[in-house]
């Protein structure tokens, strides 16, 4: 987009206030793709198969639904024709870009000469994939199977840890999100994901969440980000009492809570994503690592959705703690959107899957691992992990003087391009927004083009995690229409208070 372009669509922006019909809104700057003509079903008849025959548990975003069809690399269209500029990627999901074309590609190759074979025989691409993947892994993390999402990859590690150790009891954070089977729910301490069945949680400990902003300690000097908390804390730079408060809390957990102290294993993302972002004190993963391996257990990294470049420093999460896990959970930017997941870890945790037969139909199917191994290519190609360190710094930048104009804005968190906003009633006490406004403000920026995910236990969080092939124009209008929406919502509850 040209400088000019951009000037004309903030000053169309600006005037957002005013507006109060979707179909006077500005419209997004050109993008170089011409979506095809929408050929589906009608709307209407989208929806009345969604109601009568989806389960009802499947329900999209939005009031009113967006019928999506096409994309290309950061932009998505909807069946007439509109497009946004998509700053969730499918959930985290969309690392490369919509369609990119070197994964496209090496997906329609695979398809003309080898689908599917399962693993009774051998194919290349399986095998090619496994040194890939492997070699972005430090210490001994060597050997990897092959899975379809982040909930089998979990499901796997609960089974390796338990094998290889020994013992029996997890440990999670609360407010994690780890996966919806059976067994993973009971791993993800997340009232909103958990059905209330029996033996769920059985052997599963969820520890203290070390938040910052909303646990009991924290402050301006805790998280490794370019934005910190607004509370005051007796923290300093190289010195962080608060992780220091977390820890003695988890250690109480072996103290008390675990058959002679012993554990399995202890599940932790580098930064929780469906929880709304949520950053840890610094140090604290690393002690908590320490800790659970001088107790006989296993650490285990998810990184399903802060993984392969995404926060910008490192081309895994852990590495921004300063550790080495001993398994590591992948999945969603794995694929770019095909379905693939994969566990990696040693080779001495490894051989305890040979204590019985283990056996997964499509994980490491020709084409998912062609797919993988074009992901990869275009990371490396395109500077992928450079460039989310690049446009995120610039977008939480962004967003820490928009919060300095909004007193709505609680708290910026994040790292390269896995970004969190809190929205608040009061900055004093932290309450959260309650869910018809942010479910306003969200909904307004999607009628301005832009997408944005919700999250945290009270869906009060933005997540801003877009393809990592978005540019600094794309990070400017994101923040444009986020500050445009902040003062029209501003306006609007000053009016109904006059009222």
């Amino acid at each position: 987009m040209t400088i000019s372009g951009l000037s004309i669509f903030r000053t169309n922006l600006r005037s957002f206030a005013s507006f109060t019909a979707t179909s006077q809104l500005p419209p997004l700057p050109a993008c170089d793709f011409d979506a095809p003509p929408y050929r589906g079903p009608s709307y209407e008849r989208v929806v009345e198969l969604q109601k009568t025959r989806l389960t009802p548990n499947v329900t999209p975003y939005y009031r009113k639904p967006l019928l999506i069809h096409s994309g290309r690399m950061q932009w998505l269209f909807d069946h007439e024709g509109r497009k946004y500029l998509d700053m969730f990627g499918g959930i985290v999901t969309v690392s490369v870009g919509h369609c990119h074309p070197k994964v496209n590609a090496a997906l329609a190759d695979q398809m003309d000469t080898l689908w599917h074979t399962t693993n009774i025989y051998m194919h290349p691409k399986i095998h090619e994939y496994a040194e890939r993947l492997t070699q972005t892994m430090p210490g001994k993390l060597n050997r990897v199977y092959f899975v379809n999402s982040g909930s089998e990859a979990n499901d796997l590690a609960i089974l390796l840890a338990r094998l290889h150790t020994g013992n029996h009891e997890i440990i999670s954070f609360r407010n994690a999100y780890h996966g919806a089977s059976p067994l993973t729910m009971g791993i993800t301490a997340h009232s909103t994901w958990r059905f209330p069945l029996p033996g769920v949680s059985n052997g599963i400990i969820h520890a203290m969440n070390p938040d910052p902003f909303l646990g009991h300690w924290g402050g301006k000097h805790c998280r490794d980000s370019l934005a910190q908390t607004i509370r005051d804390c007796n923290c300093t730079e190289k010195c962080c009492e608060a992780t220091e408060k977390y820890y003695h809390e988890l250690e109480q957990i072996f103290r008390f809570s675990l058959p002679r102290g012993r554990v399995a294993g202890m599940f932790a993302e580098s930064i929780q994503g469906v929880g709304g972002t949520v950053q840890y004190p610094k140090g604290y993963i690393k002690k908590a690592a320490e800790l659970v391996r001088l107790n006989g257990g296993v650490f285990i990294s998810d990184e399903v959705q802060s993984g392969f470049g995404r926060t910008g420093d490192h081309f895994w999460g852990f590495q921004g703690h300063g550790i080495v896990p001993d398994i590591v959970t992948c999945a969603k930017g794995i694929g770019n959107g095909f379905p693939i997941g994969a566990v990696v870890t040693t080779e001495e945790i490894a051989q305890c899957l040979d204590k019985a037969l283990h056996f997964n139909t499509f994980g490491g199917n020709p084409l998912a691992s062609a797919v993988g191994i074009a992901v990869l290519d275009v990371i490396e190609e395109e500077e992928l992990q450079k460039n989310s360190q690049i446009v995120g710094s610039v977008l939480i930048k962004g967003l820490l003087e928009l919060q300095q104009k909004h007193e709505i804005i609680g708290d910026v968190r994040g790292k390269g391009l896995m970004i969190g906003v809190e929205l608040v009633e009061d900055r004093a006490t932290r309450k959260p927004l309650s869910t018809p406004h942010v479910v306003e403000i969200w909904e307004k920026c999607k009628d301005m083009g832009v997408l944005l995910g919700r999250g945290g236990l009270n869906g009060n969080t933005l997540r801003i995690k877009p393809p990592m092939c978005i540019n600094v124009d794309d990070a400017q209008i994101t923040l444009d229409v986020l500050n445009c929406v902040l003062l029209w919502h501003f306006k609007k509850k000053r009016r109904n208070s006059l009222r």
